[in-house]
Parts: C-alpha cells; sequence; structure tokens
C-alpha cells in the first residue's frame, strides 16, 4: 500500500512539474519576437548628430555657449594683456632706477604676482562655469531626447532603439523605415516652440 501511495505521489509530482515546464515554455515563447520574411524588425535608429543640428533647443544653446566662450575668452585677453602692460612698463621702472627706494619695487612687484595669480584663478572660475554650462545644456538635451522618444514609442512599436552619430558610429547601415529621427526632431521643436 505504501508503495501504490509512494507511486502516486511520484507521478502526481511528475505531472505538475510536466505541466509548470509546459507553461514556463508558453510564457517564453509569447515573449520571443517571431519575425517572418519581409516584417519591420521593431528597431529604430535615431542619429544624434542630425537632433543636435535640427532641434532648436540644441543650437540655440550652442550659439548661446560659444558667445559666452568668446566673451570670457575676450575679458581674459584684455585683462592679460593690461597685466602684461603693467609688467612691462615695472621692468622698465626697474631698468631706469624709477623707484624711489627698494620697497616700493618690492611692493610693486607683489601686486603684480597677486594680480597674476587672481587672473589665473578667475581664468580657472570662468573654464568651470562654462564647463557647468555646457553639461547642463547637454543634459537638458538628452532629456528631451528622452522624453521624445518614450512618448513617440508610447505604444511600444520598437523593443530597441539604437542612436547613432559621427563619434561612435555602431549603425553602419539603417534602412529608412527604422530610421526615426526626423520624427524625433519634429516632436523635439514642437514641444519647444509651445514652451517659448
Amino acid at each position: 500500500m505504501k508503495k501504490i501511495l509512494l507511486l502516486f505521489m511520484l507521478a502526481v509530482a511528475v505531472v505538475a512539474c510536466g505541466k509548470k515546464e509546459e507553461k514556463e515554455a508558453k510564457e517564453s515563447e509569447k515573449s520571443k519576437i517571431h519575425i517572418v520574411a519581409g516584417d519591420v524588425i521593431p528597431i529604430a535608429v535615431v542619429n544624434v548628430d542630425t537632433i543636435l543640428a535640427q532641434y532648436n533647443l540644441a543650437t540655440e544653446a550652442n550659439e548661446m555657449l560659444m558667445n559666452k566662450q568668446e566673451d570670457v575668452r575676450l575679458e581674459l585677453s584684455q585683462r592679460a594683456r593690461a597685466l602684461n602692460n603693467d609688467m612691462v612698463n615695472f621692468q622698465n621702472k626697474m631698468e631706469n632706477n624709477a623707484f624711489l627706494n627698494r620697497q616700493r619695487a618690492e611692493n610693486e612687484y607683489a601686486r603684480l604676482q597677486k594680480r597674476q595669480q587672481e587672473l589665473e584663478t578667475y581664468e580657472g572660475e570662468k573654464t568651470q562655469e562654462l564647463l557647468d554650462e555646457q553639461q547642463r545644456v547637454s543634459q537638458e538635451v538628452k532629456d528631451s531626447i528622452n522624453s521624445a522618444i518614450a512618448v513617440i514609442n508610447s505604444d511600444g512599436r520598437y523593443h530597441l532603439i539604437i542612436t547613432t552619430s559621427s563619434l561612435s558610429d555602431n549603425v553602419l547601415y539603417c534602412a529608412d523605415e527604422y530610421d526615426i529621427t526626423n520624427e524625433v526632431v519634429e516632436l523635439l521643436n514642437e514641444r519647444y516652440k509651445s514652451k517659448k
């Protein structure tokens, strides 16, 4: 009797395991993508270079950053030129013994050294400000691109969206039906226009 009960329990366990494996196989099969010849694979490609060139926020932000860089470069150049003129003037005074005493010469030299250190510090601060601004703008552009892609793919029609650019071009070829760059650019510019 014990043998029959044990065999019965073993048979029930085998049947239960088989049904579980069958159910897992069916679920696994559902998650697989079946592609028939002529089907479009649910992937898309977005060209980042095109977006950066055609997205109004990106182009305006790039222009603003370039203007700031030029302004900073001009200001630093003017300050460096003024400091250089003062140093040449100091050197001329030293060569012509124009200082009344050694203490005045040392004070002037210390003042010029301090100005040079301040200019270097200022240059470092401005460089960091520009880098921070560039990073902030890059993140804003990236976030808006990701948001637009999420809207475009809200129906889940794409299982994979790949980016391509001239800096890291891993996509060697893309058929037109997979390239959604223009759709992304249009949505980005519509959203940006509505925010203005």
